[in-house]
């Protein structure tokens, strides 16, 4: 929608504000609130269920038996990555130490507050310290725009109905990735285990997980499509201090992406590596996680040759028999990965022993369908891609609108007055 300006503006004396409309006071924050932190609560006093929320520097935290606060406030995190981040809170609550509590001293909008803080970007203001921190006295030195009551309360209402909107398009984006991050696997788990042909006669494969097969496919687990001479293996079990030249060697911690990355590896001395030398990588090689991530497989590329792995993670090395990228996408496959999930081990933390790994059976087409199925597959994950990147800018692009939005309302530089009727006001 088309939002005019206001008719008349003047210089605010503020580099970040610019000219506000020309009826606007402009006032130091304290003026209009007071600013102080919360109060310091501990662990063991934060109840699942009680009489009044906590909140903390970013918003709900659990319940108390007493409460510090009681009306209608900003809350401001104080601290940490929280740090200038707004809330809202009313009625009888707690406030903790990791929040500055704003409290009104003057009769203004909450709402209209709230949205000019988010705007101001109060993070810029922390003091670098071991954790950077927010000062309330700092704060409170900080000049700002300050409109009529009546239009703290048209821009608050305006600000409501129109970021509603936009929240419900972003909502939208992020099913439509939702949805295209499933139609994906479904897709692929589909090719990797029915094959291309859907006229091709089936069977029973005997495995839960993978259902009927292409009658002509075989099911092998992985120790037999192993290439001669090697093994699967997980890897150095003390890598002791990083090294600065040293080997490098590929944690769970380091698969997070679809790829394994070129930089960020810890690396181990040479005599420990040379002790592991059955665990080096090498390319065409998987890389299979048995902890954290379970089953979840990246090929090694060329830049990783020779890189070792800790015990956290397994090499598998293909034989002729089995292509590595159809093995990665078996592996990674939806059934695959609840079958993992489901035969894991352990209450700290899931794991899968090698020999789960090693007698893990997938089906084997001839190399020419492997080939194909991961050909077509690698088509279908190119264009979801596409569709799901497209998504993905704009629903930021939706974000950079509705912050750009709430910035020009709050700071007068449009006039949403006549946006906002009668009715919605008399309810605001």
């Amino acid at each position: 929608m088309s939002v005019p300006a206001y008719p008349a503006y003047k210089e605010s004396g503020v580099p970040w504000l610019g000219a506000v409309p020309s009826h606007w006071s402009i006032c130091s924050l304290k003026r209009v609130v007071s600013l102080r932190s919360g109060e310091a609560i501990t662990s063991d006093s934060i109840e699942v269920d009680g009489d009044y929320p906590v909140f903390g520097g970013n918003g709900h935290r659990g319940y108390a038996s007493s409460y510090t606060h009681e009306g209608d406030f900003a809350l401001i995190g104080r601290q940490g990555a929280l740090c200038g981040n707004v809330n809202y809170a009313n009625g009888q609550f707690w406030a903790s130490e990791h929040a500055i509590v704003v409290a009104p001293i003057k009769p203004l909008e909450t709402r209209w507050l709230g949205e000019l803080l988010r705007s101001m970007n109060l993070n810029q203001y922390s003091v670098a310290a071991a954790q950077p921190g927010l000062s309330a006295d700092a704060l409170g030195n900080l000049r700002i725009p300050f409109p009529p009551s009546d239009e703290q309360t048209a821009i608050a209402t305006f600000l409501d109905r129109e970021t509603a909107k936009i929240d419900g398009l972003v909502a939208e984006q992020e099913r439509l990735i939702g949805l295209l991050k499933e139609k994906r696997q479904a897709v692929i788990s589909h090719a990797v285990t029915k094959g291309l042909n859907p006229n091709a006669p089936m069977k029973d494969s005997g495995i839960e997980w993978l259902g009927a097969v292409p009658a002509h496919w075989e099911i092998k687990p992985l120790k037999n499509l192993t290439k001669s001479n090697t093994t699967i293996t997980y890897g150095i079990v003390q890598a002791g201090p990083d090294i600065e030249g040293g080997i490098p060697y590929i944690r769970t911690s380091d698969m997070s992406g679809d790829e394994l990355p070129e930089h960020g590896y810890l690396r181990t001395s040479v005599e420990i590596d040379e002790s592991y030398a059955r665990s080096r990588v090498f390319p065409g090689d998987l890389v299979i996680a048995i902890r954290a991530t379970i089953g979840k497989p990246l090929i090694v590329p060329t830049f990783l040759s020779g890189a070792n792995l800790t015990q956290g993670t397994a090499k598998f090395s293909p034989s002729d028999a089995v292509g590595v990228r159809f093995a990665q996408l078996v592996l990674g496959s939806a059934g695959a990965t609840t079958e993992f999930d489901r035969i894991s081990k352990g209450s700290t933390f899931k794991e899968i022993t090698l020999e789960m790994l090693r007698n893990f059976r997938i089906p084997v087409p001839p190399v020419d369908e492997q080939a194909a199925i991961a050909a077509q597959s690698d088509q279908f994950i190119s264009t979801f891609n596409a569709l799901s990147a497209a998504a993905v800018e704009a629903k930021e692009l939706l974000k950079e609108r509705r912050a750009a939005l709430i910035s020009a309302a709050v700071t007068g530089k449009i006039d949403v007055r006549a946006a906002v009727s009668a009715s919605e006001l008399e309810t605001a």
